[in-house]
């Protein structure tokens, strides 16, 4: 965290009226914003501020966010949000492969970009030192996992998975947080390409998941479906 213990969030966004409104949001939620209007501002100001988060519009006057997304990822890991116009799913599945930790579509909700904020904000706290990779343990509001013994609890409840399953979780929980691909998951876990059976075999795997999750119709338990994108264990 900075200095200031203000989290620093990149605003890129050549829209006033939404630039106005997301700075006023998030300084109101006690976050630093540095405002960019172009793919060459954001990369200048990135290199200078070393922000914590980068919240992205793809339709940008001079290229299109997806440039500066695809260079951010040759040199940091730093979390992405994509706020964009852009509701067609291969557009959102294209910006998450590039690296994007999340994508809302624009209009959204005040409440909705906090929460992904504070969500993006924890992935990048993860690191394998917090015993985040196998080798040590993870915890999720009541979900804990120990990689060492292969083994997931929710609450003092040892919740019986497949092999299958055990590596989705684990897959999920490597990047808490971010949206996971259909595509990315398909080639971790079966190392596959992505096709109409594999993508079915996913899900029915995943509805397994979220039933002995005890996951409850409209409710969210741990993993969220990014309907016609992917899915994201959530932080919160």
């Amino acid at each position: 965290m900075n200095s200031n213990n203000k989290y620093k969030i990149l605003l890129v966004e050549d829209e006033t009226n939404i630039q106005t409104f997301v700075s006023a949001l998030l300084e109101a939620n006690d976050y630093q914003v540095v405002l960019a209007a172009s793919c060459a501002e954001a990369e200048m100001l990135c290199a200078s501020h070393l922000p914590d988060l980068v919240i992205l519009d793809l339709g940008l006057p001079d290229r299109d966010g997806t440039v500066f997304l695809r260079r951010l990822r040759q040199k940091e890991l730093t979390p992405v949000i994509v706020l964009s116009a852009r509701s067609d799913e291969n557009e959102k599945v294209h910006a998450l492969d590039l690296g994007a930790n999340d994508y809302i579509t624009k209009p959204f909700g005040s409440a909705e970009l906090l929460a992904r904020i504070r969500s993006s904000l924890r992935t990048s706290r993860y690191s394998a030192a917090e015993g985040k990779l196998p080798g040590g343990s993870f915890r999720c509001g009541d979900m804990s996992i120990d990689y060492d013994a292969r083994r997931i609890r929710i609450g003092e409840e040892e919740i019986k998975l497949t092999q299958t399953e055990y590596n989705i979780v684990v897959f999920l929980s490597a990047h808490c947080g971010k949206v996971m691909t259909y595509s990315a998951i398909i080639k971790a876990v079966w190392h596959e390409p992505t096709n109409e059976n594999s993508i079915k075999k996913l899900q029915v795997n995943m509805a397994n998941i979220r039933k002995k999750f005890g996951a409850k119709p409209g409710e969210i338990s741990y993993i969220v479906n990014e309907l016609g994108v992917g899915y994201r264990m959530d932080g919160e």
